[in-house]
């Protein structure tokens, strides 16, 4: 393997002096922090949107379960009065009500549990690994 050198007439610069690596980290600190506050606000504003979703099709089941009991006691009612068309009719919108409840629930609860918990996972992550890097270079 042949060495490299330095072109002709260029030396290798120096290696820099701790104060000059002191300096240069005291400057780059803060933009570090400053982006990992950055990214901790964007997956703490994502979770949240996933949580609003996750609680908005959670009501909309609670709602539509609601028109599901108000179709069953008018099916019952129907079914009482002997009027065979009417609370067959009844009774098919009933399963239909509760079976998009049940779907808008499972989806719901599946929209929750990838919103939670709350925490800016990623961010906390690269703040650690950036805090033993610190560790490590500390003279």
């Amino acid at each position: 393997m042949a060495a490299q050198h330095p072109a002709p007439g260029r030396e290798n610069p120096p290696d820099p002096t701790i104060g000059a690596l002191v300096h240069d980290l005291t400057e780059q600190v803060p933009a570090l922090v400053r982006s990992e506050i950055r990214l901790a606000q964007a997956e703490v504003a994502q979770k949240g949107k996933r949580l609003g979703v996750g609680l908005g099709m959670f009501s909309a089941s609670g709602l539509l379960a609601f028109f599901g009991l108000a179709s069953a006691i008018t099916t019952v009612v129907l079914l009482l009065d002997l009027a065979l068309p009417a609370w067959a009719a009844a009774l098919i919108v009933t399963i239909a009500l509760f079976a998009v409840a049940a779907g808008a629930a499972v989806l719901g609860k599946s929209k929750v549990e990838q919103a939670t918990p709350p925490i800016p996972e990623k961010a906390i992550a690269g703040t650690k690994e950036d805090l033993a890097t610190l560790k490590e270079i500390k003279p």
